[in-house]
């Protein structure tokens, strides 16, 4: 017979279900559970047929509300299945996401096989085998990996769902990129503003940035870098993005602060810039999206476009040597969150920029910065959340708070890394730099002070 659920969606529920105390109830699909994630469940477990496993007052709640949820995973099965079916509402987790994530420590090493899939096909029949189609929001790609076309593709699907959903989430430096912490226990608004702000400000030390400079930001976003090193170091810069909505909301920032005189962006790729050189380069979340296939293009690229003694800083995220770099083509991030990145680890990572020509100067690891950050993000989507399915629809929504959580955990378990390299183009041996880094002997919340009437124009 059919019920109501909590959100006034019809739900099914089957006869054949028993209780026991503390709360449990065992339904069809009890056997199947505990089979897959055995008894002792940190979590409550609910399904639209009865079953209800776990203790009552678990600070979190997974929710298979109807039979749509076993077909996917029966006709996708692993993780693709679950990810269309948490996407489409089929599945939900409610409560402390974080406290819902304890799953993946159940299901590690096993997973949704066909032993699952022969149980789902028993409590279904066969229909369960006929495909459901994909929700709206699973992407994918067409044309050559990492062709000009198809990378613009890649950021339109991520980039491209609306400025004001990401000035929600993100905060007003508009800056989608793990934030240097000074103090962790503020994740307010203010204070992860401060640690994007004093990102920005450890990028412009490093990069050693002053008055007059030239600088070129690769995948500037909605300009935050490019308009600090402006106002804060007195630069000259060039900021490129393939997002259309972020171009266009940049520029018009730019214009307001009145930065247009220093400032330019454009819609294009790092590989038509055909105006150096640069007296520095940085490349800040965007070297995700390069793909080890390019790897000598882009770095040559960039060295390229610098003059000698010029410095690049590359921010980007990796993985540990035994993880795999290419994201599961198949799992949830490729169809639903960066489809076609590339996670290269940081070894390679400077291997590849010293082959370009560069000589590696300094290495430093973000890693737990960018778990905070994440926590940061999905605090202020959290407490946003009826705002952010107006503007992107509960399946975008959806996705977001699975993607954020999920990183957070994966960042705080070492399972990824975030790394700053900063790279300088020798000249006769000569790297310009200081014997020992300066970039630390001051706090980063106090930026530099610079004279506009002074700037040197080039």
């Amino acid at each position: 017979m059919a019920v109501v659920d909590a959100r006034g969606r019809a739900a099914e529920r089957v006869e054949g279900v028993s209780s026991s105390p503390a709360g449990t109830c065992r339904g069809p699909l009890a056997p199947l559970i505990e089979s897959l994630l055995g008894r002792d469940l940190p979590f409550r477990f609910e399904a639209y047929e009865g079953t209800r496993l776990g203790p009552p007052d678990a600070p979190a709640r997974i929710v298979v509300r109807s039979r749509d949820a076993l077909r996917r995973i029966a006709t996708a099965p692993g993780e693709l299945g679950l990810a269309r079916a948490y996407v489409a509402g089929d599945i939900d987790f409610e409560g402390d996401i974080f406290a819902a994530l304890e799953i993946r420590r159940h299901v590690a090493g096993a997973g949704i096989g066909w032993r699952e899939v022969v149980g789902i096909l028993k409590l279904l029949g066969p229909g369960a085998l006929r495909p459901l189609p994909p929700p709206p929001e699973e992407v994918k790609l067409h044309g050559r990996r990492h062709s000009r076309l198809r990378d613009a593709d890649s950021i339109s699907h991520h980039y491209d769902v609306g400025n004001d959903f990401y000035a929600l989430l993100l905060g007003s430096t508009m800056t989608y990129s793990c934030a240097v912490w000074e103090d962790p226990d503020r994740l307010d608004r203010s204070g992860l503003d401060a640690a994007q702000l004093a990102k920005y400000e450890l990028i412009c030390r490093k990069l050693d940035l002053r008055p007059g400079m030239r600088l070129l930001d690769v995948g500037c976003g909605w300009g935050g870098m490019v308009r600090h090193a402006a106002l804060h170091h007195g630069v000259r810069a060039v900021g490129i993005t393939v997002s259309r909505q972020q171009a266009t909301w940049a520029r018009q920032r730019i214009a307001d602060e009145g930065l247009s005189d220093q400032i330019e962006i454009r819609l294009q790729d790092y590989r038509d810039i055909g105006d150096g050189p640069f007296d520095a380069i940085s490349s800040i979340g965007m070297f995700e999206h390069v793909g080890r296939a390019r790897l000598k293009e882009y770095f040559s690229t960039l060295y390229r476009l610098l003059v000698p003694e010029g410095r690049l800083l590359n921010h980007a995220i990796s993985r540990p040597p035994h993880e795999g770099e290419r994201i599961n083509p198949r799992g949830f991030m490729a169809r639903y969150v960066f489809p076609d990145g590339e996670l290269i680890e940081v070894g390679s990572v400077v291997t590849e920029l010293q082959s370009a020509g560069f000589e590696a100067r300094h290495v430093e690891d973000l890693r737990e910065h960018y778990a905070i950050t994440l926590r940061a993000w999905l605090d202020n989507l959290e407490r946003n959340w009826d705002d952010a399915v107006r503007m992107v629809g509960e399946g975008r929504a959806r996705i977001w708070r699975l993607y954020l959580a999920a990183c957070a955990v994966n960042f705080e378990d070492a399972g990824t890394q975030i790394n700053q390299v900063l790279g300088v183009k020798l000249s006769a041996g000569q790297s310009g730099m200081d014997l020992r880094p300066t970039w630390d002997r001051r706090p980063l919340s106090q930026p530099g002070s610079v004279d506009r009437d002074v700037i040197v124009l080039r």
